[in-house]
């Protein structure tokens, strides 16, 4: 019988066009998933396009043009706050992972003050966490030219140029800037700041007409992400191959960097929630309903799902 159901589930699979930020290490999950087959065996075909840029992807996902997104809390609240009603419904990162990286002759806040930073896109993690690294430094945004240049590779590329003075990245490109001798000016990854880095969103009313659909897709994340966590050699072939890493110290540190920042049942916590939205509450309502549902997650929990997968992967 249960032959018969994954058969009948492959032949009727459902497509899904899943957007990622950029080809970071917080999208190894969905990589992972699609590369064990989790998602056909869930009955689904999951495209998984590059969005260069998390806020330009959720609304890219506001307007129906995909069906996920993976970006972090602060893409969701200026979407919201915008008109657009898509909801945080899984996290794959609950602290903020960036450093800001100058040019090596930039060594203070003299030396960055009316320079430009370059972020992913206005309202992204990048554009949010660099107000947080400025004020590491004694700066506001009104000091300096903020920029929009895309993913973290076009970043890189401006800040090698001279084009800018400072960008703020995550892994892998972090650990390439770090090795390239960019100065990294302001570090938050030591800090471990509680924040909805990145996450797994929806539009709401893809919870309430497509909630099976949806289920299906985050069981298979839930799976491909404790198989990363617990098959390092396997995970790190696919995070190699998805990201483009070909530098072995490179990809031990991204992987490692994954295993450090990656919630096991990719489950957000009300800390992380309550971080990145406190950033918000001078502009809209700063109720986490209003942003997040994690009611498919507790189903899960609740069902045995989440602790099937926690003794079927257990290390």
């Amino acid at each position: 019988m249960a032959m018969q159901a994954n058969t009948a589930r492959a032949a009727e699979q459902v497509e899904l066009k899943v957007g990622i930020s950029e080809r970071v290490n917080t999208a190894l999950a969905f990589w992972v998933a699609r590369d064990a087959g989790l998602f056909g065996e869930q009955g689904l075909k999951v495209e998984i396009i590059n969005m260069n840029g998390g806020s330009r992807g959720a609304r890219e996902l506001q307007a129906g043009n995909i069906d996920v997104m993976h970006v972090g809390l602060s893409s969701v609240v200026r979407v919201n706050h915008s008109g657009g009603d898509v909801r945080l419904v899984a996290s794959l990162s609950n602290v903020i992972r960036f450093t800001l990286f100058s040019l090596p002759g930039v060594r203070t806040a003299v030396d960055l003050r009316g320079g430009v930073i370059a972020v992913s896109a206005f309202g992204s993690e990048t554009d949010t966490t660099v107000t947080l690294a400025l004020k590491r430094l004694g700066l506001t945004r009104d000091d300096v030219t903020l920029k929009e240049y895309g993913g973290g590779p076009q970043r890189l590329a401006a800040l090698r140029s001279g084009e800018i003075r400072a960008t703020a990245v995550n892994e892998p490109i972090r650990s390439l800037a770090r090795e390239e001798g960019f100065n990294p000016i302001v570090d938050l990854v030591p800090e471990q700041i509680p924040w909805l880095f990145t996450g797994v969103v929806v539009r709401r009313e893809m919870l309430a007409e497509r909630r099976d659909v949806l289920t299906r897709f985050l069981k298979a994340v839930m799976e491909g992400n404790r198989l990363a966590l617990t098959n390092e050699n396997r995970a790190k072939e696919v995070l190699a191959r998805e990201a483009g890493i070909i530098d072995q110290k490179v990809l031990a540190i991204t992987y490692d960097d994954f295993k450090q920042q990656s919630p096991q049942a990719i489950e957000p916590t009300a800390a992380a929630a309550e971080n990145t939205l406190a950033q918000f509450a001078a502009s809209g309502s700063v109720n986490p309903a209003d942003y997040i549902d994690t009611a498919i997650l507790d189903e899960l929990r609740a069902s045995g799902f989440t602790a099937g997968l926690e003794r079927k992967y257990r290390n």
